[in-house]
């Protein structure tokens, strides 16, 4: 029995699978999906080269959430290398129901930052993620330090995040502002422990910046099938 069409695959990168229902998503003002974030998570890198960067996939990034073992978890996050890393984002979202694929309603961003040992939530709907983010930090800030040494990493709800206008572009300012913070990471040279990269968030992250965003993303994947149908 054929599968829908919707179901069709038009891109595999980096270990990412694309459907043609992720077509329909971009091109509509929808919620995305852990697909679309996790394709752009996986580009990133391609922009902002950096060792110590690293960008948790979605899917991780919940399992973290909500592992209730604690030596699975530990096993699980080992092989993340956390401690080797100077900047690690996470997005966060509010699915409360483990057994359900792509289920929530709202997306944010997490990120760690070494050198202010210090976690920092980026919620572009007046802390509606609040709850999960800590929940994340919670699970995850212990494994940060080197052998347990480092001391307890900070958790900051950032008040003045951009703000979206809408009920369904949290993924798009997910991605902006993670796009943002990989540049600020590579090309800062003079860091300011106490305003990181929060300047550059509040001035490029802006809702027509991030509209666009929906294009340029459509015009990644073509691009990314382009090249596969090449190679």
């Amino acid at each position: 029995m054929k599968g829908s069409p919707s179901d069709e695959m038009i891109l595999s990168y980096n270990d990412v699978v694309l459907r043609r229902y992720d077509l329909t998503i971009l091109n509509g003002p929808f919620y995305l999906n852990d697909r679309v974030i996790e394709l752009y998570f996986s580009y990133l890198p391609s922009c902002y080269p950096s060792q110590d960067t690293l960008l948790v996939p979605p899917s991780i990034a919940f399992w973290i959430m909500k592992c209730p073992v604690a030596e699975a978890l530990k096993d699980f996050i080992e092989p993340l290398h956390l401690s080797d890393k100077e900047l690690v984002i996470f997005p966060v979202n509010d699915n409360e129901d483990v057994g359900k694929a792509e289920g929530g309603s709202h997306w944010s961003l997490l990120a760690y930052y070494r050198r202010a040992n210090k976690f920092v939530h980026h919620d572009s709907c007046r802390g509606m993620n609040s709850a999960p983010a800590k929940q994340l930090y919670r699970a995850v800030g212990g494994y940060m330090g080197q052998c347990g040494s480092a001391s307890e990493p900070s958790f900051l709800e950032w008040a003045d995040s951009p703000q979206q206008e809408n009920g369904y572009d949290c993924g798009l300012y997910v991605m902006a502002i993670a796009r943002v913070i990989c540049n600020w990471h590579v090309n800062c040279k003079n860091i300011d422990l106490t305003e990181l990269w929060f300047p550059d968030v509040k001035e490029q992250v802006t809702p027509i910046a991030v509209a666009e965003m929906r294009g340029e993303i459509l015009t990644l994947v073509k691009k990314l099938m382009a090249a596969n149908q090449n190679s």
